[in-house]
């Protein structure tokens, strides 16, 4: 991947964003020493890359997430530190965008400042989410989310997937899904996401392949 200074994922709830999030990020620090994470879904709470944090701190990178994730309490408050992403040249950050309109309210507050910057907003699609399974309601979420954050997006990532039961023609069919949405939203399929197991498999038969590690949720 040929990262921005600022790269931003956004999609419909159970995307798999947080997973990608945490993968290009250790991905990104591979090129970039003074690489951070951060979560601007204040709606949720419940923010699964925080289970990730002692990962980022062994690899050397910052997480930058509201004081009330994974807490009971939804408070929509961006935390100071998140100014950070846009206003010190010397970072590279992974966003977390939250899901869908909602989810992007964060990002309309940091827009403005975004826009001047050197950034990417992906949109993340899944094949197998029940409520994106077509071209239409993507359509849909995309100009919702657009809406919501105020900034527009520059590119899609292909995470279609089914969890731990995903195959390489899991993968396979989802490819004409993705390529209608890249034609009908007029932007480039930046990657398709697949396990890392499964790498070698596709290898060859699907373009821009981002291998990626499943982040498993440590049991409470």
């Amino acid at each position: 991947m040929n990262y921005k200074r600022i790269t931003l994922l956004a999609g419909h709830y159970g995307s798999g964003k947080t997973n990608i999030a945490v993968n290009m990020a250790l991905d990104l620090k591979k090129q970039q020493d003074n690489t951070a994470i951060a979560d601007l879904d204040i709606v949720n709470p419940y923010f699964r890359t925080l289970d990730s944090k002692d990962l980022f701190e062994k690899e050397g990178i910052r997480l930058i997430v509201s004081a009330y994730a994974n807490t009971n309490l939804d408070i929509p408050a961006l935390p100071q530190e998140m100014y950070a992403i846009v206003h010190d040249k010397t970072i590279h950050s992974i966003v977390d965008v939250g899901g869908d309109d909602r989810g992007a309210l964060a990002l309309g507050r940091l827009s403005p400042l975004i826009r001047e910057d050197d950034y990417d907003m992906f949109l993340v699609i899944n094949y197998y989410r029940p409520l994106t399974r077509d071209a239409d309601s993507v359509m849909e979420v995309t100009a919702e989310i657009e809406e919501a954050g105020k900034l527009k997006f520059t590119g899609i990532i292909n995470n279609s997937n089914l969890g731990a039961a995903t195959t390489a023609e899991t993968v396979l069919d989802s490819l004409a899904y993705a390529d209608e949405i890249a034609e009908r939203t007029g932007l480039p399929l930046v990657c398709t996401t697949v396990e890392e197991k499964l790498y070698d498999e596709l290898a060859g038969k699907v373009e821009n392949l981002f291998p990626m590690k499943l982040q498993a949720r440590p049991v409470d």
